[in-house]
C-alpha cells in the first residue's frame, strides 16, 4: 500500500467512526459572540475566561506596542530578540505569582516540552497524572528519562510510584486545572510528596492562571503554596490573560537552568514585543479588575445550579470548564450541531483528545456571559438530555 493510500484509508476510518477533525473558520474577533458559517453564535467554547482578548485596553496597548517596537522580535531570546517588554513581563509575572524569577516562552506547549527535558536525564523518572495535557504527555515521549503515569488525581498512587522509584531524580508533573474535565489537582499534597524527597513538582497551570488563587495567581496560590523550592509553575498568557505566550516561574536557580538547557526557549524566535506589551497589561488588569473573576465565579455557580435543577449531568468541576459525557463521538458531534442550529457554539471533544468512551461537550464559561445566555443554554441542554433519554 502506498503512503497516499494509507493516509486516505486513515481519513476514511476517522470519518466512519465520527473522529474526523475539520477546521471551522471564525470570521470575527474573539468574543462572547462569534461569526461562523455566516451566522452569529454565542460562544461557550473559548478559553478567554476573563474576556480580556477583546478588551479595548489590550487592543490599545497592542497598537501602541507595534508603533514603538514594530511587529516581530527578529531573533531568539539569546541572540537579540529579548527586548525590554520581555524583560519587564518576566519581572512582573514573577512578582504576581510570588516567584523569584520567570521566563517567557512562545507557547504553553513549548514550555511543557522544555521543562522535563531540561531537568531530567537518562535513567531519571518523569511521573505524570494519567490525564495530563497532550504537551506534557509528549514531553514524556521525547524525554530521555523513564516515564510512568499515576491514576487521575490519585496522590496515593503517585506516592507509591515515587517511593518505589530507583531513579536518581524524579519529577512529578500535573495539570493544575485539567483542561477537559475542569477538576483541580491536589497540588498541596503533591508538593509535600516532592518536598520530602527532594523531587521536582511541575504544575501546568494553563487553565488556573488568571482564574484561581489570590488575584488569579493560580492553582498553587489557591493551595497556599508558592512556585518556590521544588515547585515550578507553567502558565499561559493565551487563555485567561487573553493574549499569547507562556511562562515558567520558580526559584532563580531553576529558571536560569532553563535558559541554558531548554531547547524550545533557545532555538525559537521570541514573542512579538507588541503582544508582550498586551500580556503585561493583561497581568495588570487581572489584579486591578477583580470584577471579571467575580463575575466568572458567579457564572460558573449559575450554570451548575441551573444544570442541577434541569437534571443535566455534569462532571464535577467548580472551574469555568464544564463537561457533559456522551456514549459515542457521533452523539457528541450531533449535540454540538443541534446547539449551533440554535445559536450556540459548544464544541464536541472526541478521542484521542479524551479517552475512548468519554466524548463530551466541553462548555466554558466567561466573565462576558450574561445570565440570560446561560439560562438559554441550559434550557437547550435539558431538552437534549430529554431527547437522549
Amino acid at each position: 500500500m502506498s503512503f497516499r493510500e494509507s493516509i486516505s484509508n486513515q481519513k476514511q476510518q476517522r470519518h466512519e467512526s465520527g473522529l474526523l477533525r475539520e477546521l471551522q473558520t471564525v470570521a470575527s474577533g474573539q468574543g462572547v459572540v462569534l461569526k461562523r458559517g455566516g451566522r452569529e453564535l454565542i460562544n461557550f467554547s473559548s478559553n478567554d475566561y476573563l474576556g480580556l482578548a477583546s478588551s479595548d485596553e489590550l487592543k490599545t496597548v497592542a497598537r501602541e506596542g507595534i508603533q514603538q517596537w514594530g511587529v516581530g522580535a527578529g531573533a531568539s531570546h539569546l541572540v537579540c530578540g529579548h527586548q525590554t517588554p520581555h524583560e519587564l513581563l518576566q519581572h512582573e509575572i514573577a512578582e504576581f505569582v510570588d516567584a523569584e524569577k520567570a521566563i517567557v516562552f512562545s507557547t504553553g506547549y513549548m514550555a511543557n516540552l522544555a521543562v522535563p527535558n531540561a531537568f531530567l536525564s537518562r535513567h531519571d523518572l518523569l511521573l505524570q497524572d494519567k490525564l495530563n495535557h497532550a504537551s506534557l504527555i509528549d514531553a514524556g515521549l521525547l524525554c530521555r528519562a523513564d516515564t510512568a503515569r499515576y491514576r487521575h488525581l490519585d496522590v496515593d498512587h503517585a506516592r507509591q510510584l515515587a517511593n518505589c522509584a530507583s531513579q536518581p531524580q524524579v519529577m512529578v508533573a500535573t495539570d493544575g486545572v485539567f483542561s477537559m474535565n475542569g477538576n483541580v489537582a491536589d497540588v498541596k499534597q503533591l508538593a509535600e510528596l516532592c518536598d520530602r524527597e527532594d523531587r521536582l513538582l511541575l504544575v501546568d497551570d494553563a487553565h488556573g492562571f488568571g482564574v484561581l488563587g489570590d488575584n488569579g495567581a493560580g492553582t498553587l496560590s489557591q493551595a497556599g503554596i508558592r512556585p518556590a523550592g521544588q515547585n515550578l509553575m507553567i502558565g499561559t498568557l493565551s487563555k485567561a490573560a487573553g493574549s499569547f505566550g507562556a511562562f515558567v516561574a520558580g526559584d532563580a536557580i531553576l529558571v536560569d537552568h532553563l535558559i541554558q538547557e531548554a531547547r524550545p526557549f533557545i532555538y525559537t524566535t521570541a514573542l512579538p514585543p507588541a503582544i508582550v506589551e498586551a500580556s503585561r497589561e493583561a497581568v495588570r488588569m487581572m489584579q486591578r479588575q477583580t470584577w471579571r473573576r467575580e463575575k466568572l465565579a458567579r457564572n460558573v455557580e449559575l450554570f451548575r445550579d441551573l444544570s442541577a435543577e434541569r437534571n443535566i449531568e455534569l462532571l464535577p468541576s467548580q472551574t469555568p470548564i464544564q463537561s457533559i459525557l456522551f456514549e459515542s463521538p457521533t452523539d457528541a458531534t450531533d449535540a454540538s450541531r443541534t446547539l449551533a442550529d440554535a445559536g450556540f457554539l459548544v464544541i464536541a471533544i472526541r478521542p484521542p483528545t479524551v479517552p475512548k468512551g468519554t466524548s463530551r461537550l466541553r462548555i466554558t464559561l466567561s466573565a462576558l456571559h450574561e445570565p440570560e445566555m446561560i439560562e438559554r443554554l441550559t434550557n437547550l441542554l435539558a431538552r437534549l438530555g430529554s431527547d437522549r433519554s
